[in-house]
């Protein structure tokens, strides 16, 4: 037993060594106060472990503003509070709670459990730091962004300071808090003899990773003024969006049901507790026509009898309702895929892609007046989702994904570390950045350790990102040892990326990760 229990340990500390050397990504949300995000925002401080977090701000977007509390009404011609029949607006705010505080009650509720979770990774960031790097941005209209607010200054002071590396910032709403930060630079610089050089180290560092452009000032001002920063989106992976259950397949759907969300999530402490499942008795505001989805025991019929703008049909109760904006972050969670650098084929957040432009889309804007035929069908969730018909297949990730999550929420009660399930522990022998030649045989291994002592999977595939990479052959793709051999076929430079997965039997299990870069060069 004590030597058992001295090898737990010895695991325990390798594995926070290796966290602790590691360079987190430094990071900025921006968040509405959309139920989804509300969602997001639980993983995601459930994964604060594994992020420089730099900021939690307040954002405003098409669908949620706050107004300036002076009695100034606003609209914006063609959105959803004109449609449908609807005549809601001009109004002073819209869809916003008073004294709205999603993040600070999201903070409170990991307060309540970060004396757990540091029991299963001491990378855990206390409390009153993330309570520190709350900020209200410009939430006072949609798209407004004329003057500087608490979080316009803060991101602001983020992008000009001199800490190296990338500058992660998330735009779960809109971008006008993003925006803000960027024209109150241009405003102080552009006529000085550094504006050149200050604006070209901002376009290398700042990463923009948006849920589309849903207030429009990426197209009015980011996009014409700033082209050259990296505006990364994602496609093809997890769906972790609403209705996610309408499209899964078989495997996946096992894991958004009532049950599954119940038995892992909902039942999970606090946290738990604040996550949005169909039916829960909860709105994010009073009276939201278009937040039905707390209702439990109607059809969409007599929720539409209701005044309710039923635009996804109804689902049972506790089941997965959504997390629109988590592929945001998902590629930055360091599992070993390394999906944070831009040429990377993917990660748990999807396949990047880097559109000239990308506006975000109102899947109900061609709907006129009437809500009779706004319930969404199952191809058009596919097409929001970003599935599309490419013949580069993806992995799915989901089910990792989604057993890591059940497994940070578990932390998050159990306060003993031998109560819950840890990752296994892959470690690469040798470079992770590999140059051969066409037709060479290379040799490749890892080691595996688990510190619960579960027995684990090792299995190696190549990650195609197009149908021109190699098609690698190996000796064996089971065992920690391999040899692979590349294709004799190449006469030009390409490079191709092969992964290490280990996989734990813990319930739920845990998977991990080691990603190799192979560069051919003829």
């Amino acid at each position: 037993m004590r030597n058992r229990l001295l090898f737990i340990v010895s695991l325990l500390l390798i594995s926070s060594f290796l966290w602790s050397q590691a360079v987190k990504p430094r990071i900025i949300v921006t968040a509405d106060p959309e139920l989804d995000d509300n969602n997001s925002l639980i993983r995601f401080l459930l994964y604060s472990d594994q992020f420089d977090i730099d900021g939690l701000i307040y954002a405003s977007s098409q669908f949620h503003w706050k107004g300036d509390g002076k009695g100034t009404t606003f609209m914006v011609n063609g959105r959803e509070y004109t449609r449908y029949g609807l005549n809601l607006c001009p109004c002073e705010s819209y869809r916003w709670r008073k004294d709205e505080r999603f993040i600070h009650d999201a903070v409170d509720a990991y307060e309540k459990v970060y004396h757990n979770l540091l029991k299963h990774n001491s990378n855990y960031p206390q409390p009153g730091y993330l309570r520190s790097k709350i900020k209200y941005g410009n939430i006072e209209f949609e798209g407004e962004f004329s003057k500087d607010t608490e979080g316009s200054e803060w991101i602001k002071a983020a992008i000009l300071d001199n800490r190296p590396g990338p500058l992660f910032i998330t735009a779960w709403g809109g971008q006008s808090t993003i925006a803000r930060a960027l024209k109150s630079i241009e405003e102080q610089f552009e006529h000085s003899p550094e504006w050149i050089s200050i604006k070209a180290r901002i376009s290398k560092k700042v990463v923009l990773l948006p849920s589309g452009d849903q207030d429009g000032t990426y197209a009015s001002y980011i996009k014409p003024n700033w082209p050259e920063i990296d505006y990364r989106q994602f496609r093809n992976g997890p769906n972790y969006g609403y209705g996610a259950q309408l499209v899964a397949n078989e495997i996946n759907g096992k894991l958004l049901t009532s049950e599954w969300m119940w038995a892992n999530v909902r039942s999970k402490g606090p946290l738990g507790d604040m996550y949005r499942v169909w039916g829960d008795g909860k709105q994010m505001v009073k009276g939201d026509r278009f937040d039905y989805f707390g209702m439990d025991g109607y059809t969409d019929e007599q929720l539409k009898k209701m005044g309710y703008i039923v635009w996804m049909p109804v689902q049972k109760r506790g089941s997965w309702l959504g997390e629109g904006d988590t592929p945001t972050f998902m590629n930055l969670v360091m599992n070993g895929l390394h999906a944070d650098e831009k040429d990377a084929p993917g990660g748990w957040g999807g396949r990047p892609f880097y559109p000239d432009m990308q506006i975000f889309v109102d899947p109900f804007s061609n709907d006129t007046s009437k809500n009779k035929d706004l319930v969404i069908s199952a191809s058009s969730l596919q097409r929001m989702s970003g599935d599309s018909n490419e013949k580069v297949s993806y992995p799915n990730f989901f089910p990792a994904a989604q057993h890591d999550f059940a497994v940070r929420l578990d932390w998050s009660v159990q306060s003993t570390y031998r109560s819950s399930n840890h990752h296994p522990i892959l470690t690469l022998k040798g470079e992770r950045d590999l140059s051969v030649k066409p037709g060479e045989t290379i040799e490749l291994e890892v080691m595996v350790n688990d510190p619960d002592g579960n027995h684990t999977q090792l299995k190696w595939w190549p990650f195609i990102r197009s149908n021109q990479d190699p098609q690698p052959i190996f000796t064996s793709t089971e065992t920690a040892r391999t040899f692979l051999t590349v294709p004799e076929t190449f006469f030009s430079p390409i490079d191709f990326f092969i992964v290490a997965e280990v996989q734990d039997d813990g319930r739920p299990s845990l998977t991990s990760y080691q990603r190799i870069r192979i560069r051919v060069r003829p």
